[in-house]
């Protein structure tokens, strides 16, 4: 029992060691934290690398018991170092989440404006929106680079993305297309011959096909127009780079017309540029106002058939312009046919601030509002495209 009852101690006591351990990575160190836990080897390079971030000096100066840190410095090389130790010391999704908290906690935003600074950085969605917020003020000499990183982070997620956007839309295009008197070449006899079962004649062992079921011919012709106009607000960042790279991939349909329209307070139409979705990041301008009646004005000049259209506004609705004309707008869209969807935003980061009263006025028009992952989207615009309702999630979910 003796035995026993010593390995159980031996496995306690590592246990309360490693406890102790974690809380002292979490807490900094010092005389406070309690733990009496010294760090050594790569511990001590971790804690390094979390104080630089997260540490703060206290009364008792640098060196004392209540310092930890004496942050990143204001030097490229510096940050740059500290780059690559966080990226040897913890997971990607961690490296991550600590580069936005270095960018919002110790003002790193110029040194993103630096070529060396942005070859150590581990580019992201949010690195991406950072970058073009910064474009009007980055040097020549970083632009280049900078549209390197943007450029590997849209490829990525041209890959994730497009296989299943195309494949989605693809069926529901094919299943908006079908026509009830189809040439026989049309003719998709699998539904045909389920939709005329009842008129099966056992002495002939046929079905008397009554009603015909084509396919539309979606791969050799246009069938939908697709208006994705998209708020360039500072807030709509990560929104603005999903909806380049779907706008880019919906662009490469056939049977889909796309035009990509971004605003603020001014209205761009970035349509000849979908070809290549970093030269549309890079002609977008993140910051200013928001002018989303402006915006929807120019998308309705645009609409030539209204009944074939679907207008996708991503917005976080809070409005700087006319209400009642945008909400005025959106009802005659509506009324002429238009399949209106409203996202609050296109990311990961589930339901986002958002004016409250627009959205439930748009609501109120048949218009819901929403917050939307890309993983959904092909979905949402499958369903706008069949003009059946729209999967919309639960959005106490997303918070």
């Amino acid at each position: 029992m003796r035995g026993v009852s010593g390995t159980n101690g031996t496995n306690g006591t590592s246990e309360v060691q490693e406890r102790l351990r974690r809380w002292r990575l979490v807490l900094g160190g010092g005389g406070a934290d309690g733990t009496g836990c010294e760090l050594r080897g790569q511990d001590a390079a971790m804690d390094g690398a979390l104080s630089a971030l997260y540490g703060s000096r206290r009364p008792d100066g640098p060196g004392g018991p209540g310092s930890r840190a004496a942050g990143l410095g204001a030097s490229a090389p510096s940050v740059a170092r500290w780059l690559g130790d966080i990226r040897t010391y913890f997971p990607t999704s961690v490296v991550q989440v600590m580069q936005r908290d270095a960018i919002e906690r110790l003002g790193l935003s110029a040194l993103l404006l630096e070529p060396e600074m942005l070859e150590a950085v581990e580019a992201d969605v949010h690195l991406v929106g950072t970058l073009l917020s910064l474009n009007k003020v980055m040097p020549e000499t970083t632009k280049e680079t900078a549209r390197a990183v943007v450029r590997k982070v849209v490829q990525r997620l041209e890959a994730q993305l497009s296989t299943r956007t195309r494949a989605t839309l693809g069926g529901a295009l094919d299943r908006s297309a079908r026509v009830s008197r189809p040439r026989h070449r049309d003719i998709d006899w699998d539904r045909t011959v389920r939709a005329n079962l009842k008129n099966y004649l056992p002495e002939h062992r046929t079905v008397v096909p009554e009603r015909l079921i084509g396919h539309g011919r979606a791969a050799q012709s246009v069938k939908k127009d697709v208006v994705l106009c998209v708020d360039q607000s500072g807030s709509m960042a990560a929104s603005v780079v999903y909806a380049s790279v779907f706008g880019a991939v919906l662009a490469s349909m056939r049977a889909i017309a796309t035009r990509l329209v971004v605003f603020d307070t001014a209205v761009v139409d970035l349509t000849d540029e979908l070809d290549d979705p970093v030269d549309v990041l890079f002609g977008t301008q993140l910051g200013g106002g928001t002018d989303i009646n402006r915006a929807l004005a120019y998308c309705q000049s645009q609409i030539t058939r209204p009944a074939d259209t679907v207008v996708v506004l991503i917005s976080d609705l809070y409005e700087g312009g006319i209400r009642d004309e945008m909400l005025k707008r959106v009802a005659a869209m509506k009324a002429a046919g238009v399949q209106f969807v409203t996202l609050l935003a296109l990311s990961d980061e589930g339901a986002p601030a958002y004016d409250r009263d627009h959205a439930a006025a748009l609501a109120a028009l048949g218009a819901p509002a929403f917050a939307c992952t890309p993983d959904l989207f092909p979905e949402v615009m499958a369903a706008a495209i069949e003009k059946r309702p729209l999967p919309i999630p639960d959005m106490t979910e997303q918070r």
